[in-house]
C-alpha cells in the first residue's frame, strides 16, 4: 500500500470498498493461485464466509449492504415489488431505498465520497462527490454525476453492465469477450479515481463477476468446457484488485465483499405453477401475464425469489383469505412448501422464513408474508406468464445463495467471526472512517 501521497488535508482515516458481486467465499478459499491478492488480504488482514439477507437477491441486497438495515427499513425487497394496496408491481430503483445510505453518512460529515457501479442507485445522486449508477440504470450519461465524470466514462468505453444475452448461446465466446472488456473498462475507470485520491470514501463495484457466474459455475464446479475461461477471469479480477490495493494510501482501509455466494444450478423451479396446480392460484384468462390477471379466489401468489404472498382481504384489493385466517392458511402453505421435492427426489427448499423473522422497519406493508431459501441447485421462478412444467431448466447454471458470500479486510485488527452477515458491513465501514452513527441505527453490529 502508499504509491500515492495523499492529496488532501488530514481529515481522519478512509475506506476504499470493492464490491465482487455474488463471489463465493470457497471460490478463494480453494483457488489461492487464481487468487493471490484477495488471499494475502485474508492472511494479512481477516477474511471469511458471511451470510447474504433474505431474500439473496442483488436488487435487495446492495439496498442493505450500503444502509446495514433489512429490507422493511429499505423498502425494497428483491426485483420485483409490488404497490401498496394494489396488484401493481415495479421495479425498484435508487429513489425507492428508504434508509440512510454510506455515502450520504459520509457526506453529512463534511467529507467525500466516489460512488461507481453500484446496483439500485439509479438516479445519481447528486449530494455526493461522484457517482455512476450501476444495474438497471440507462446509458451512462443519465445514470453518472456531475457532467465530467460521465464524459470520462465515456472516453474509456466504459458500460453499466455485460450484455448478459449473450450467455444465452450455447458457444460462450461472444459472452466471455464481453465480460473481459465490461471488467476492463470498470478496473480503468476505478483505477483512475483511486489514484486520484481526493475522497474519502471510495465504493465501487464489479458485477460482471455475478453475470459470469450465472453463465459459467457449473462448468468451474462440474469441470466443464468454459472451466479455464471462468478461471481466467476471475485471475484478471484478482490482478486488478491487487493493483487497486497498492495503489491506495496508507490511510486507506480496503475492503472486499460479495452480497451472496453462488452455487451450481440444477432446476428452475416455477413457484406461480406450482400454485397453480396446487389450487392455490388462479387467472381470469388464460394467457395471463402479469399479477393482474390473478382471480378472486386465489390463496397465495409469489414473486421472484422464492417471496410468497397470502391474497389477504383487506391487504389485496380482491384479497380471498380472512384476516382471521391469515395464520392458518400460512403454516399449511410452509407445510407444503416444505415438503417439495424435486425431480432427483431432493427437498427443494432448506427452510421457509416468516415475515416476522426476517422483516422489520416503516416499510414492511409490502413485506412477503413467506421466503423460502433453497437447497442448492433449486433456482426460484415466479413469473406469471404460463409454464408448462413446474421444474425446467434454463440457460443459466449458476444461482445465488444465502450462505458462503465473501468478506475481506485490510485490517489486522478487524475480525470476520461465523455469524458475520451482510448489515456488519455498514457499521464497520463507519467505525473505520470514525464516523459516528447510534448502535440502533442498524440491523447489524461492527467487527472493527
Amino acid at each position: 500500500m502508499g504509491l500515492f501521497d495523499r492529496l488532501r488535508g488530514d481529515d481522519g482515516p478512509r475506506v476504499a470498498f470493492i464490491g465482487i458481486d455474488g463471489v463465493p467465499w470457497y471460490l478463494i478459499e480453494d483457488e489461492p493461485e487464481t487468487f493471490p491478492n484477495l488471499t494475502a488480504i485474508a492472511k494479512e488482514g481477516a477474511g471469511g464466509p458471511m451470510d447474504s439477507i433474505v431474500p439473496p437477491e442483488s436488487s435487495a441486497c446492495w439496498p442493505s449492504l450500503t444502509t446495514g438495515v433489512n429490507p422493511g427499513a429499505t423498502g425494497v425487497y428483491g426485483f420485483q415489488d409490488r404497490e401498496v394496496g394494489s396488484y401493481d408491481t415495479y421495479v425498484p430503483m435508487g429513489r425507492d431505498v428508504q434508509a440512510t445510505r454510506l455515502w450520504d453518512r459520509v457526506e453529512e460529515e463534511g467529507r467525500d465520497a466516489t460512488v461507481v457501479n453500484v446496483p439500485v442507485t439509479f438516479p445519481p445522486s447528486r449530494e455526493v462527490q461522484r457517482m455512476v449508477s450501476g444495474f438497471l440504470s440507462p446509458a451512462v450519461e443519465k445514470a453518472s454525476h456531475p457532467a465530467d465524470f460521465g464524459a470520462y466514462l465515456d472516453s474509456i468505453g466504459y458500460r453499466i453492465d455485460v450484455d448478459a444475452k449473450l450467455g444465452h448461446d450455447e458457444d460462450k465466446t461472444a459472452f466471455i469477450e464481453d465480460a473481459h472488456e465490461t471488467l476492463d473498462a470498470r478496473y480503468e475507470a476505478f483505477e483512475h479515481y483511486v489514484e486520484k485520491d481526493d475522497w474519502d470514501l471510495f465504493f465501487g463495484v464489479f458485477m460482471t463477476t455475478d453475470r459470469v457466474n450465472h453463465f459459467l459455475f457449473e462448468d468451474y464446479e462440474r469441470d466443464g468446457a468454459h472451466r479455464e475461461a471462468f478461471l481466467e477471469f476471475y485471475r484478471s479480477v484478482d490482478e486488478y484488485i491487487g493493483a487497486i490495493r497498492d495503489a491506495l494510501a496508507d490511510d486507506v482501509t480496503l475492503i472486499v465483499a460479495s452480497d451472496h455466494g453462488f452455487t451450481t444450478l440444477d432446476y428452475e423451479v416455477h413457484f406461480n405453477t406450482w400454485l397453480e396446480e396446487e389450487g392455490y392460484l388462479s387467472y381470469t384468462t388464460d394467457d395471463h401475464e402479469d399479477l393482474a390477471d390473478i382471480a378472486d379466489e386465489t390463496t397465495d401468489y409469489s414473486f421472484i425469489p422464492g417471496r410468497f404472498y397470502l391474497n389477504l382481504d383487506g391487504r389485496e384489493p380482491r384479497g380471498s383469505v380472512p384476516e382471521a385466517d391469515y395464520e392458518s392458511v400460512r403454516d399449511s402453505l410452509k407445510d407444503d412448501l416444505l415438503d417439495l421435492e424435486g425431480p432427483d427426489g431432493r427437498p427443494v427448499l432448506d427452510r421457509v422464513v416468516e415475515k416476522e423473522a426476517a422483516f422489520a422497519g416503516d416499510h414492511d406493508d409490502i413485506a412477503p408474508d413467506l421466503v423460502a431459501i433453497p437447497n442448492d441447485g433449486f433456482d426460484l421462478k415466479s413469473g406469471f406468464s404460463a409454464h408448462e412444467d413446474v421444474f425446467d431448466q434454463g440457460p443459466r447454471n449458476g444461482m445465488h445463495t444465502f450462505s458462503d458470500a465473501t468478506l475481506l479486510v485490510d485490517d489486522p485488527d478487524v475480525t470476520v467471526p461465523t455469524g458475520t452477515d451482510l448489515y456488519d458491513i455498514a457499521p464497520t465501514l463507519l467505525d473505520l472512517l470514525e464516523v459516528e452513527y447510534s448502535r440502533g441505527d442498524f440491523d447489524g453490529e461492527s467487527l472493527a
